[in-house]
């Protein structure tokens, strides 16, 4: 939020100021010692043993911050997670990627890590979805399924030696994805949760929530089995695939409002979420206004400032 760079008059600028003051003193009071600076201490047990980890260290017999960020705790581990830094993957996570390379029984992906990751044609799903071992006709053949550009949702499989990621795409929910917007926002803002595909109904839009910050808001496709075509219905379902390349205007409306909610979100600095985002996009339309209005200065201290009233019920809820 130090870094918000907006057109603001005078009075926005006091209200939006006002917003992240609330906020900041909102998330002060319930979590204390999870935000740190440089030279912070960390509240830990010194009676038990604990592990030192990335963004610590021990000066004068007390655990302290060297970077900016979140404390995290695993077990004995005390870390920093550090804010606006790369995608750091684990495996599990649910990516969306751009490939930028065709190799020899591999794709290699953008997921705003270091290295590009690998996946590899074994770890694909193919589009007959049979199960069996790749032949040389697939390898010919891997432009059919992903070519340079393409945006892809993969699942981080596991690192190889060098550190590079492996993902997997075994799965029909994984795979290319195509009329829709990708969006990248810093990965801190995207947590980690149970679901990180989300079908929003009132729109028909699909939201796939990166944990690499990368963001995918597109027209919602149904989930399909590829497993058996009817040959005799083939000319009829490439004449519907014709007709479904065309996205309706309104569709694409309602595409851009959910990405302009999620850029606004990104822009303060709020944690990404499909409540979020639709309670965003739902006070916009409420207020009628224009797609384009979304990302103007007034739309953003609206949503600051609607986002501490919400924050300040819910504190008062649990007293």
């Amino acid at each position: 939020m130090r870094g918000l760079q907006l057109p603001l008059n005078q009075t926005q600028r006091i209200r939006l100021q006002r917003a992240l003051e609330k906020l900041h003193s909102l998330s002060s009071k319930a979590n204390s010692d999870a935000s740190v600076t440089v030279a912070d201490t960390i509240p830990v047990n010194y009676d038990d043993a604990f592990l030192k980890g990335h963004g610590t260290t021990e000066l004068n017999g007390e655990l302290v911050a060297t970077v900016c960020g979140v404390v995290e705790r695993v077990n004995k581990l005390v870390y920093v997670r550090a804010l606006r830094a790369r995608y750091k993957p684990e495996v599990g996570d649910i990516v969306v990627g751009r490939v930028v390379e065709v190799a020899q029984k591999r794709w290699r992906l953008e997921i705003n890590f270091s290295q590009d990751a690998v996946l590899m044609l074994s770890s694909m799903n193919m589009p007959d979805g049979i199960q069996r071992r790749r032949t040389a006709l697939d390898e010919l053949n891997m432009r059919s399924i992903f070519e340079e550009n393409d945006v892809v949702c993969a699942e981080v499989r596991n690192f190889h030696h060098d550190g590079s990621v492996q993902l997997q795409a075994r799965s029909q929910k994984y795979g290319k994805l195509e009329k829709g917007q990708l969006l990248i926002i810093d990965p801190y803002l995207v947590k980690k949760s149970k679901q990180h595909f989300h079908y929003l109904e009132q729109f028909g839009i699909d939201l796939i929530l990166g944990r690499n910050g990368f963001i995918w808001v597109g027209e919602h496709v149904e989930a399909r089995d590829g497993m058996i075509v009817d040959q005799a219905n083939n000319s009829e379902q490439s004449t519907v695939e014709k007709d479904q390349a065309y996205t309706p205007l309104e569709m694409r409306q309602n595409i851009c409002r959910i990405a302009n909610a999620v850029r606004v979100l990104s822009t303060l600095g709020f944690n990404v979420d499909a409540d979020l985002i639709i309670e965003t996009a739902e006070l916009s339309s409420s207020l009628n206004i224009d797609i384009h209005d979304m990302l103007g200065s007034e739309f953003h201290v609206l949503v600051a400032e609607r986002e501490a009233e919400r924050r300040s019920l819910m504190t008062k809820r649990k007293r």
